[in-house]
Formats: C-alpha cells, sequence, structure tokens
C-alpha cells in the first residue's frame, strides 16, 4: 500500500511538471530592428546584446534587402556608428572576436554574420534571434516596405504597376519560399504612412497579408496621420470592417515595433530601440511556435502596457493589467458592427483630383462600444460586431516618446464572434 500510494504521488508530480511545462508563456519581441548590415549605426551583436539585456525573448534583425551573410567589410570611419561605436565594439567583445584589416590607410572592421553571433547570444528557453530582412520597395514615389521574419532566403523587392500589386507580389515571394521549404516565416507591412506610401485601400486587398504596424517607433513614420491622411489605427478599422463586411478576407492584426536605427544616444527624434514591442503567448521560445501563435492572433502590441491576463474567444474578451503604482488605465473596445455604412468619398484637391490617400469613412467604422477605466475590463459579444479589439492607454508617460505627451498603450488583436 505504501509503495502504491508513493508511485501515485510521483505520477501525480510528474503529471504536473509535464502539464506546468506544456502552459503557453508570454514571450517579448522586436520585428523591426537595423544594424551596420544596412543603415543602422551598430554592430549587429551588439544591438542583439542589448535586447536580450533588456528583457526581450526574441528578436528578427531586418536589414534593408540584405541578410547578415556572406562576408563583408565596413569602413569604420564612414560607418553610420563611427570610430565611438567601434571602440566600445572592441572593447565589449575584445580582440578574438572583432576582426579588422587595414586597405589603402582606412582601417576595416569583418561584419560578424547571424550564424557567428547567434552562438554567442542565444540562449534556450531565454533568448532567440530570427533571421530577417526588411523587403524595400516601392512604387513610383511611393515607399514600400515590408519586413520578412524567419525566413530562409533573401527575397529581392518584386515591384509592380501599383501599391497594392508591389505588395502582393512580395506577398507572393515569400508565400512561395514558404511553401517551398516549409518553414513558417511570415511577410508584415511596415509604417504605411512613411512617406505617406500606402492607404488602407491598397492594403485591405492583399491576399495572405495577416500582419502590419499599428505602432512604429520611428520618428519619421507618422502613426497619428493628420487632417488629410489617417492615422494608422483608423486604417486598422477601416481594413478589418472592409475585409470581414465586404471582400471576404482575413483578419488584419496589428504589430508594435520600434524599427531601430540608432543606438547611441536617446532623443525623440532618433530611431532608438524599446519603443515598441510584441508580447506573444506561445508553448515555447521557438520559431514555430511564436508564428503559430501570432497567426491565430494570441499576442497584444505594446509601448509600454503589460497585460496579467488576457482572454479572447468569439464571445468575450477579458483583460487583466499589470499595475504600476500611482498609474491609472482606460480600456476602450473599439470595432464594428454589422450593419454599418459603407460609403467612403476620396480626398479630392479644388481642381477636384483625388489624392491618393485613404478615403473618408463613416463613424460607424471603428466605433467606442465601450470604455472601463481601472486594471480590469471585460467585453461580452453580442454576435452583432464584425470585430473588436482593445485598446488599453495608461497615464504613464512614454518612455523616449517621438509623440508629444504620449502615454504607454496596449492593443490586443480584433475578434470577430
Amino acid at each position: 500500500m505504501k509503495h502504491t500510494l508513493q508511485f501515485i504521488l510521483f505520477l501525480s508530480l510528474a503529471f504536473t511538471l509535464v502539464a506546468a511545462e506544456a502552459e503557453a508563456k508570454w514571450w517579448k519581441g522586436n520585428l523591426h530592428t537595423h544594424s551596420h548590415w544596412s543603415d543602422g549605426d551598430d554592430y549587429p551583436e551588439q544591438i542583439a546584446k542589448w535586447y536580450k539585456t533588456n528583457g526581450y525573448h526574441f528578436l528578427t534583425l531586418t536589414d534593408h534587402n540584405t541578410l547578415q551573410k556572406g562576408e563583408r567589410w565596413i569602413d569604420v570611419m564612414k560607418s553610420k556608428g563611427g570610430p565611438p561605436a567601434f571602440v566600445k565594439y572592441s572593447t565589449d567583445w575584445g580582440e578574438d572576436w572583432v576582426q579588422t584589416r587595414t586597405r589603402e590607410g582606412r582601417q576595416e572592421v569583418r561584419l560578424r554574420t547571424l550564424e557567428e553571433f547567434r552562438k554567442k547570444l542565444e540562449t534556450p528557453g531565454r533568448f532567440l534571434l530570427m533571421q530577417g530582412e526588411e523587403v524595400t520597395d516601392r512604387w513610383k514615389t511611393a515607399p514600400v516596405h515590408m519586413n520578412a521574419t524567419n525566413l530562409r532566403e533573401l527575397i529581392k523587392p518584386q515591384g509592380g504597376n501599383s501599391v497594392y500589386e508591389v505588395m502582393q507580389r512580395n506577398m507572393n515571394a515569400l508565400a512561395a519560399q514558404r511553401k517551398a521549404t516549409g518553414q513558417p516565416m511570415f511577410l508584415h507591412l511596415n509604417h504605411p504612412n512613411f512617406g505617406w506610401g500606402v492607404t488602407a485601400e491598397d492594403l485591405m486587398k492583399v491576399k495572405g497579408e495577416q500582419f502590419f504596424e499599428v505602432y512604429n517607433g520611428h520618428p519619421s513614420v507618422r502613426n497619428i496621420g493628420d487632417k488629410t491622411h489617417a492615422s494608422t489605427e483608423r486604417m486598422w478599422d477601416i481594413i478589418n470592417t472592409r475585409r470581414l463586411g465586404e471582400l471576404n478576407m482575413n483578419i488584419l492584426y496589428g504589430l508594435a515595433t520600434d524599427d531601430s536605427h540608432n543606438y547611441h544616444g536617446m532623443a525623440a527624434n532618433r530611431s532608438n530601440s524599446g519603443r515598441g514591442w510584441v508580447m506573444v503567448r506561445a508553448l515555447n521560445l521557438e520559431p514555430t511556435a511564436l508564428i503559430k501563435a501570432m497567426e491565430s492572433g494570441d499576442f497584444y502590441s505594446s509601448t509600454g502596457v503589460t497585460l496579467k491576463e488576457l482572454k479572447q474567444t468569439k464571445k468575450e474578451i477579458a483583460i487583466s493589467i499589470a499595475t504600476e503604482k500611482g498609474v491609472s488605465y482606460t480600456t476602450k473596445f473599439i470595432g464594428t458592427r454589422k450593419g454599418y455604412d459603407p460609403k467612403s468619398e476620396p480626398y479630392t484637391l479644388p481642381s477636384g483630383a483625388k489624392l491618393r490617400v485613404t478615403h473618408r469613412y463613416s463613424d460607424d467604422i471603428g466605433q467606442v462600444l465601450a470604455t472601463i477605466k481601472g486594471t480590469k475590463a471585460t467585453y461580452r459579444l453580442k454576435g452583432n460586431e464584425l470585430f473588436v479589439r482593445a485598446q488599453i492607454i495608461s497615464s504613464k508617460a512614454q518612455k523616449n516618446a517621438i509623440t508629444p505627451n504620449a502615454t504607454e498603450m496596449a492593443w490586443t488583436q480584433p475578434v470577430a464572434p
């Protein structure tokens, strides 16, 4: 009898440990980062070390139209980080790691590849690096930038005869690589208001696109729009309304990224690290699990607010916020109800010429369905909504914000009943 009880206790303990291991966890990551491989001002391993040290669990380095592979040397004096970045890099990593040479009297340093520096930085269950690229394309004067996460090979900009076609062709190129390799990967649209490049009408039609940046921490991307151009949040609601209500397409999810380029000196007019990130709920810290969770919408985006609990079903969204002393919170549940007014009007010049900007739509789209103050908020879907998402606003000032008076925020992903 004694041995039987011991065996039962052993099985119970083993089951508890297995269940604990199988429980999904929250992983913090950034999906938009630049280094000396393109137009960033620091060495990739220095950048990755910063994210690891500052509580991130995963990072995708997304240099413009390049991967961190192959042999590449840069001129120390001409590099964006210059001698100060090189001195710090050499001090931190040592002469056994930093490779230099002199050519025509100028000092050059070899950029380490992802495969080299990931061996120094990755830690199972703690920190992961995924290969990425910012596919940097355009149509006429409109910039069209899309980030590929966990891709196997470089995607060359595909071009096209419209902004929509440029996006669709690049999306198709990634889909073809994913199918050919069997490797999970995805492409997301970056900063649609950068250079006023992408409208809601452009993006809503792109088949296979599940993600875009609702928040980007670069000071030149115009997240909040202006009198003529819709904000990225307004675009998000327009796109999901028309996708679900008219186009019979998938929900578009919203990412927060920092789009970091500048790692020496913090300022509102510099593209610094730490302004925006995603929190992904996955079973483990590996690419397949993270991408599977993101593609199912099991993540939220943040510029500072942390959620203690998040439950999202077709019937209910329930949020519990990790509080800070002296900070208050307001949660707005935003969505569009069925039967909305679908009419839209283009912006025009006095001459009657149409501007290539997101159209004006009815206030039926992206309504505030409920507002709740406090650290807990629940919205029960009534079934007459096309989608509902939550926007959480704190009273705490966002650190190193690009917008005056910005406070920390978070965004959950849209849910359709």
